[in-house]
Protein backbone atom coordinates (compact mmCIF):
# COMPACT_ATOMS: atom_id res chain seq x y z
CA UNK A 1 0.00 0.00 0.00
CA UNK A 2 1.04 3.55 -1.07
CA UNK A 3 1.61 5.78 2.01
CA UNK A 4 -0.35 8.74 2.15
CA UNK A 5 0.41 12.30 2.99
CA UNK A 6 -1.36 13.27 5.91
CA UNK A 7 -4.35 15.11 5.67
CA UNK A 8 -4.69 18.71 6.68
CA UNK A 9 -5.89 18.71 10.43
CA UNK A 10 -6.81 22.54 10.74
CA UNK A 11 -10.04 24.14 11.54
CA UNK A 12 -13.30 23.30 9.56
CA UNK A 13 -13.59 26.54 7.69
CA UNK A 14 -16.24 27.75 4.87
CA UNK A 15 -15.54 30.36 2.30
CA UNK A 16 -17.21 32.04 -0.96
CA UNK A 17 -17.68 35.47 -2.63
CA UNK A 18 -19.96 37.18 -5.12
CA UNK A 19 -18.83 39.94 -7.63
CA UNK A 20 -20.08 43.20 -7.32
CA UNK A 21 -21.26 43.70 -11.42
CA UNK A 22 -24.69 44.38 -10.93
CA UNK A 23 -27.59 43.65 -9.36
CA UNK A 24 -28.33 40.83 -7.48
CA UNK A 25 -31.36 38.78 -7.91
CA UNK A 26 -33.22 35.69 -7.40
CA UNK A 27 -30.53 33.56 -8.89
CA UNK A 28 -28.22 34.54 -6.58
CA UNK A 29 -30.43 34.70 -3.74
CA UNK A 30 -31.22 30.81 -3.98
CA UNK A 31 -28.12 29.77 -4.73
CA UNK A 32 -25.80 31.49 -2.38
CA UNK A 33 -27.00 34.36 0.03
CA UNK A 34 -29.49 31.59 2.47
CA UNK A 35 -26.89 29.29 2.04
CA UNK A 36 -24.28 31.65 2.88
CA UNK A 37 -26.91 32.59 6.06
CA UNK A 38 -27.59 28.69 7.22
CA UNK A 39 -23.55 28.07 6.92
CA UNK A 40 -22.61 30.74 9.68
CA UNK A 41 -23.95 28.52 12.18
CA UNK A 42 -22.21 25.46 11.33
CA UNK A 43 -19.10 26.33 10.90
CA UNK A 44 -16.61 29.24 10.36
CA UNK A 45 -17.88 31.30 7.83
CA UNK A 46 -15.85 33.88 5.37
CA UNK A 47 -17.44 35.55 2.51
CA UNK A 48 -16.41 38.35 0.79
CA UNK A 49 -17.28 41.02 -2.20
CA UNK A 50 -15.01 39.62 -4.95
CA UNK A 51 -14.39 43.28 -6.62
CA UNK A 52 -10.69 41.85 -7.55
CA UNK A 53 -12.73 39.07 -10.04
CA UNK A 54 -15.21 41.87 -11.18
CA UNK A 55 -12.55 43.86 -12.81
CA UNK A 56 -11.22 41.25 -15.50
CA UNK A 57 -14.15 42.88 -17.27
CA UNK A 58 -14.35 46.54 -17.43
CA UNK A 59 -15.55 48.21 -14.73
CA UNK A 60 -16.83 52.00 -13.94
CA UNK A 61 -14.35 53.22 -11.19
CA UNK A 62 -16.91 55.38 -10.26
CA UNK A 63 -19.37 52.43 -9.24
CA UNK A 64 -17.25 49.61 -8.39
CA UNK A 65 -17.29 51.03 -4.48
CA UNK A 66 -20.82 51.52 -4.25
CA UNK A 67 -21.80 47.91 -5.90
CA UNK A 68 -19.67 46.65 -3.30
CA UNK A 69 -21.57 48.11 -0.83
CA UNK A 70 -24.92 46.71 -2.35
CA UNK A 71 -23.20 43.44 -2.46
CA UNK A 72 -22.39 43.83 1.28
CA UNK A 73 -26.36 45.09 2.37
CA UNK A 74 -27.44 42.09 0.08
CA UNK A 75 -25.58 39.77 2.50
CA UNK A 76 -26.64 41.30 5.46
CA UNK A 77 -30.32 41.47 3.99
CA UNK A 78 -29.95 37.73 3.74
CA UNK A 79 -29.44 36.97 7.39
CA UNK A 80 -25.53 37.11 7.47
CA UNK A 81 -24.60 38.28 10.66
CA UNK A 82 -21.56 39.79 10.98
CA UNK A 83 -20.68 38.66 14.46
CA UNK A 84 -20.85 35.23 13.40
CA UNK A 85 -19.48 35.40 9.98
CA UNK A 86 -16.61 37.39 8.19
CA UNK A 87 -17.98 39.91 5.73
CA UNK A 88 -15.18 41.74 3.85
CA UNK A 89 -13.93 43.08 0.43
CA UNK A 90 -11.23 41.01 -1.84
CA UNK A 91 -9.61 43.98 -2.03
CA UNK A 92 -8.60 45.00 1.30
CA UNK A 93 -6.85 42.24 1.63
CA UNK A 94 -3.40 41.69 -0.06
CA UNK A 95 -2.74 38.10 0.82
CA UNK A 96 -5.07 37.18 -2.37
CA UNK A 97 -2.79 39.12 -4.74
CA UNK A 98 0.00 37.96 -3.10
CA UNK A 99 -0.62 33.98 -3.20
CA UNK A 100 -2.25 34.26 -6.39
CA UNK A 101 1.12 34.92 -7.54
CA UNK A 102 2.75 32.28 -5.81
CA UNK A 103 -0.05 29.88 -7.18
CA UNK A 104 0.76 30.88 -10.90
CA UNK A 105 3.93 29.41 -10.50
CA UNK A 106 2.83 26.51 -9.10
CA UNK A 107 -0.09 25.77 -11.88
CA UNK A 108 0.48 24.42 -14.93
CA UNK A 109 -0.71 25.93 -18.54
CA UNK A 110 -2.36 23.24 -19.04
CA UNK A 111 -4.82 22.96 -16.36
CA UNK A 112 -5.82 26.72 -17.37
CA UNK A 113 -6.39 25.92 -20.76
CA UNK A 114 -8.98 23.40 -19.87
CA UNK A 115 -10.77 25.90 -17.63
CA UNK A 116 -14.46 26.03 -19.74
CA UNK A 117 -15.75 29.10 -18.23
CA UNK A 118 -13.04 30.96 -19.96
CA UNK A 119 -13.66 29.92 -23.26
CA UNK A 120 -17.23 30.94 -22.72
CA UNK A 121 -16.56 34.11 -21.70
CA UNK A 122 -14.29 34.99 -24.02
CA UNK A 123 -15.89 33.09 -26.66
CA UNK A 124 -14.33 34.26 -30.20
CA UNK A 125 -12.14 37.27 -28.75
CA UNK A 126 -9.60 34.90 -26.70
CA UNK A 127 -6.96 37.72 -27.24
CA UNK A 128 -8.62 40.65 -26.74
CA UNK A 129 -9.55 39.00 -23.03
CA UNK A 130 -8.11 40.25 -19.94
CA UNK A 131 -4.74 37.89 -18.87
CA UNK A 132 -6.71 38.44 -15.13
CA UNK A 133 -9.44 36.70 -17.15
CA UNK A 134 -7.28 33.83 -18.23
CA UNK A 135 -5.96 33.42 -14.50
CA UNK A 136 -9.15 33.89 -12.91
CA UNK A 137 -9.14 30.42 -11.67
CA UNK A 138 -6.03 30.79 -9.66
CA UNK A 139 -6.90 34.09 -8.06
CA UNK A 140 -9.92 32.11 -6.47
CA UNK A 141 -7.48 28.98 -5.52
CA UNK A 142 -5.81 32.10 -3.32
CA UNK A 143 -9.22 33.25 -1.81
CA UNK A 144 -9.77 29.78 -0.41
CA UNK A 145 -6.23 28.98 0.53
CA UNK A 146 -5.36 32.33 1.89
CA UNK A 147 -7.85 30.95 5.16
CA UNK A 148 -7.17 27.36 4.53
CA UNK A 149 -11.05 27.47 3.85
CA UNK A 150 -12.22 23.61 4.02
CA UNK A 151 -15.46 23.82 2.28
CA UNK A 152 -16.86 25.99 -0.91
CA UNK A 153 -20.20 26.40 -1.55
CA UNK A 154 -20.18 25.79 -5.76
CA UNK A 155 -22.81 25.45 -8.84
CA UNK A 156 -21.90 23.11 -11.91
CA UNK A 157 -20.28 26.02 -13.44
CA UNK A 158 -18.16 26.10 -10.37
CA UNK A 159 -17.02 22.80 -9.66
CA UNK A 160 -14.19 22.53 -12.51
CA UNK A 161 -12.52 25.98 -10.94
CA UNK A 162 -12.32 24.09 -6.74
CA UNK A 163 -11.16 21.16 -8.96
CA UNK A 164 -7.83 23.40 -10.25
CA UNK A 165 -8.18 24.79 -6.42
CA UNK A 166 -7.19 21.13 -5.24
CA UNK A 167 -4.76 20.40 -7.68
CA UNK A 168 -2.85 23.64 -6.73
CA UNK A 169 -2.53 22.91 -3.36
CA UNK A 170 -1.80 19.36 -3.75
CA UNK A 171 1.14 20.71 -5.32
CA UNK A 172 2.02 23.11 -3.58
CA UNK A 173 2.03 21.11 -0.99
CA UNK A 174 4.44 18.20 -2.22
CA UNK A 175 6.60 20.67 -3.96
CA UNK A 176 7.14 22.32 -1.04
CA UNK A 177 7.73 19.12 0.86
CA UNK A 178 4.82 20.47 3.21
CA UNK A 179 2.01 17.79 3.55
CA UNK A 180 -0.72 18.88 5.09
CA UNK A 181 -0.12 22.87 4.89
CA UNK A 182 -3.40 23.53 2.87
CA UNK A 183 -6.52 21.41 2.88
CA UNK A 184 -8.25 19.96 -0.28
CA UNK A 185 -10.74 22.12 0.02
CA UNK A 186 -14.47 19.90 -0.51
CA UNK A 187 -17.75 21.34 -2.45
CA UNK A 188 -20.62 22.28 -0.79
CA UNK A 189 -23.67 21.54 -3.16
CA UNK A 190 -26.13 24.02 -2.94
CA UNK A 191 -29.27 21.97 -3.13
CA UNK A 192 -32.90 22.75 -4.44
CA UNK A 193 -33.13 25.73 -5.78
CA UNK A 194 -29.41 26.78 -6.45
CA UNK A 195 -29.67 27.11 -10.08
CA UNK A 196 -32.41 29.33 -10.98
CA UNK A 197 -33.12 29.93 -14.65
CA UNK A 198 -34.45 32.83 -16.55
CA UNK A 199 -38.15 33.50 -16.21
CA UNK A 200 -37.77 34.29 -20.50
CA UNK A 201 -35.96 30.91 -21.23
CA UNK A 202 -35.99 27.84 -19.22
CA UNK A 203 -32.84 26.79 -20.77
CA UNK A 204 -30.54 29.84 -19.78
CA UNK A 205 -29.27 30.49 -16.46
CA UNK A 206 -30.61 33.65 -14.70
CA UNK A 207 -28.20 36.10 -15.29
CA UNK A 208 -28.00 39.97 -14.70
CA UNK A 209 -26.42 40.48 -17.61
CA UNK A 210 -29.67 39.63 -19.47
CA UNK A 211 -30.52 42.55 -21.50
CA UNK A 212 -34.25 41.81 -20.35
CA UNK A 213 -35.33 42.72 -17.12
CA UNK A 214 -37.81 40.78 -17.29
CA UNK A 215 -35.54 37.18 -17.24
CA UNK A 216 -34.81 37.90 -13.76
CA UNK A 217 -36.39 38.94 -10.05
CA UNK A 218 -34.09 41.90 -8.74
CA UNK A 219 -33.82 42.03 -4.81
CA UNK A 220 -34.33 45.35 -5.05
CA UNK A 221 -37.51 44.57 -7.13
CA UNK A 222 -40.62 46.33 -5.14
CA UNK A 223 -43.92 43.93 -5.22
CA UNK A 224 -45.42 44.94 -8.30
CA UNK A 225 -42.56 44.43 -9.98
CA UNK A 226 -42.28 40.66 -9.03
CA UNK A 227 -45.62 40.02 -9.32
CA UNK A 228 -45.73 41.38 -12.53
CA UNK A 229 -42.51 39.31 -13.68
CA UNK A 230 -43.75 36.31 -12.38
CA UNK A 231 -47.25 36.97 -14.71
CA UNK A 232 -45.17 37.77 -17.57
CA UNK A 233 -42.96 34.47 -17.32
CA UNK A 234 -42.76 32.41 -20.20
CA UNK A 235 -44.82 29.02 -19.61
CA UNK A 236 -46.34 26.34 -21.89
CA UNK A 237 -50.80 25.59 -21.85
CA UNK A 238 -50.56 22.44 -20.47
CA UNK A 239 -51.76 22.00 -16.32
CA UNK A 240 -48.51 21.12 -13.99
CA UNK A 241 -47.55 17.30 -14.08
CA UNK A 242 -47.92 15.25 -11.07
CA UNK A 243 -44.32 13.49 -11.85
CA UNK A 244 -41.09 14.97 -11.91
CA UNK A 245 -39.59 13.03 -15.16
CA UNK A 246 -43.10 14.92 -16.92
CA UNK A 247 -41.99 18.48 -15.22
CA UNK A 248 -38.43 18.02 -16.64
CA UNK A 249 -39.32 18.00 -20.52
CA UNK A 250 -41.07 21.31 -19.82
CA UNK A 251 -38.19 23.38 -18.32
CA UNK A 252 -40.11 27.07 -17.97
CA UNK A 253 -42.57 25.31 -15.60
CA UNK A 254 -39.76 22.68 -14.56
CA UNK A 255 -38.31 26.58 -13.36
CA UNK A 256 -41.00 28.09 -11.78
CA UNK A 257 -41.73 24.76 -9.67
CA UNK A 258 -38.36 24.62 -8.72
CA UNK A 259 -38.37 28.21 -7.56
CA UNK A 260 -41.69 27.82 -5.78
CA UNK A 261 -40.22 24.95 -3.97
CA UNK A 262 -36.96 26.76 -3.17
CA UNK A 263 -38.67 29.83 -1.39
CA UNK A 264 -41.09 27.68 0.56
CA UNK A 265 -38.33 25.09 1.57
CA UNK A 266 -40.24 21.91 0.36
CA UNK A 267 -39.37 19.37 -2.57
CA UNK A 268 -40.22 19.95 -5.77
CA UNK A 269 -42.56 16.74 -5.39
CA UNK A 270 -44.30 18.40 -2.43
CA UNK A 271 -44.72 21.35 -4.90
CA UNK A 272 -46.40 19.13 -7.72
CA UNK A 273 -48.32 17.46 -4.95
CA UNK A 274 -49.95 20.51 -4.26
CA UNK A 275 -50.14 21.88 -7.74
CA UNK A 276 -50.63 18.88 -10.38
CA UNK A 277 -53.35 19.31 -12.57
CA UNK A 278 -53.73 22.94 -11.94
CA UNK A 279 -52.82 25.58 -14.55
CA UNK A 280 -50.69 28.38 -14.45
CA UNK A 281 -53.68 30.73 -13.86
CA UNK A 282 -53.94 29.14 -10.28
CA UNK A 283 -50.04 28.58 -9.59
CA UNK A 284 -48.61 32.05 -10.72
CA UNK A 285 -50.20 34.04 -8.37
CA UNK A 286 -49.43 31.89 -5.65
CA UNK A 287 -46.21 31.64 -6.95
CA UNK A 288 -46.07 35.88 -6.41
CA UNK A 289 -47.82 35.87 -3.09
CA UNK A 290 -44.75 33.65 -2.07
CA UNK A 291 -42.54 35.12 -3.93
CA UNK A 292 -43.40 39.02 -2.26
CA UNK A 293 -43.65 37.29 0.82
CA UNK A 294 -39.56 35.94 0.95
CA UNK A 295 -38.08 38.84 -1.12
CA UNK A 296 -40.04 42.13 -0.31
CA UNK A 297 -38.67 42.14 3.29
CA UNK A 298 -35.03 41.25 1.70
CA UNK A 299 -35.36 44.16 -0.15
CA UNK A 300 -36.73 46.23 2.41
CA UNK A 301 -33.63 45.69 4.26
CA UNK A 302 -31.18 46.26 1.57
CA UNK A 303 -32.87 49.62 0.90
CA UNK A 304 -31.54 50.40 4.56
CA UNK A 305 -28.44 49.24 4.60
CA UNK A 306 -28.03 51.05 1.75
CA UNK A 307 -29.16 53.93 3.02
CA UNK A 308 -26.35 54.43 5.72
CA UNK A 309 -23.19 53.47 3.94
CA UNK A 310 -21.33 54.52 6.82
CA UNK A 311 -22.40 51.20 8.69
CA UNK A 312 -21.66 49.12 5.65
CA UNK A 313 -18.38 50.46 5.32
CA UNK A 314 -17.74 49.84 9.39
CA UNK A 315 -18.55 46.46 9.34
CA UNK A 316 -17.19 45.62 5.89
CA UNK A 317 -13.02 47.41 7.76
CA UNK A 318 -14.06 45.08 11.14
CA UNK A 319 -14.00 41.80 8.38
CA UNK A 320 -11.46 43.18 6.70
CA UNK A 321 -9.04 43.51 9.68
CA UNK A 322 -10.35 39.95 10.86
CA UNK A 323 -9.79 38.71 7.42
CA UNK A 324 -6.69 39.84 6.80
CA UNK A 325 -5.45 38.53 10.48
CA UNK A 326 -6.67 35.32 9.68
CA UNK A 327 -4.66 34.88 6.35
CA UNK A 328 -1.19 36.67 7.41
CA UNK A 329 0.02 33.49 9.20
CA UNK A 330 -0.95 31.23 6.05
CA UNK A 331 1.20 34.26 3.65
CA UNK A 332 3.95 34.31 6.22
CA UNK A 333 4.28 30.57 6.05
CA UNK A 334 4.27 30.64 2.31
CA UNK A 335 7.09 33.13 2.00
CA UNK A 336 9.35 30.92 4.21
CA UNK A 337 8.25 27.24 2.16
CA UNK A 338 9.13 29.79 -1.31
CA UNK A 339 12.23 30.63 0.36
CA UNK A 340 11.74 34.24 -0.03
CA UNK A 341 14.01 36.81 2.07
CA UNK A 342 12.59 37.77 5.17
CA UNK A 343 14.75 40.16 7.72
Amino acid sequence: MTDQPPAYSGPTRVLSGVQPSGALHLGNYLGALVKFARLQHEMDTFIFVADMHAITVWQDPAKLADQTREIAAAYLASGLDPAKATIFPQSAVTAHAELAWVFNCVARLGWLDRMTQFKEKSGKHKERSSVGLYTYPVLQAADILAYKATHVPVGEDQKQHLELTRDIAAKFNHDFEAPGFFPLPEPLTQGPGARVMSLRDGSAKMSKSDPSDYSRINLTDDADAISQKIRKAKTDPEPLPDNLEALAARPEADNLVGIYAALSNVTKEAALAEFAGKGFGTFKPALADLAVSVLGPVGEQMRGFLADPAEIDRILAKGAAKARETAAPTLEDVMKLVGFWRA
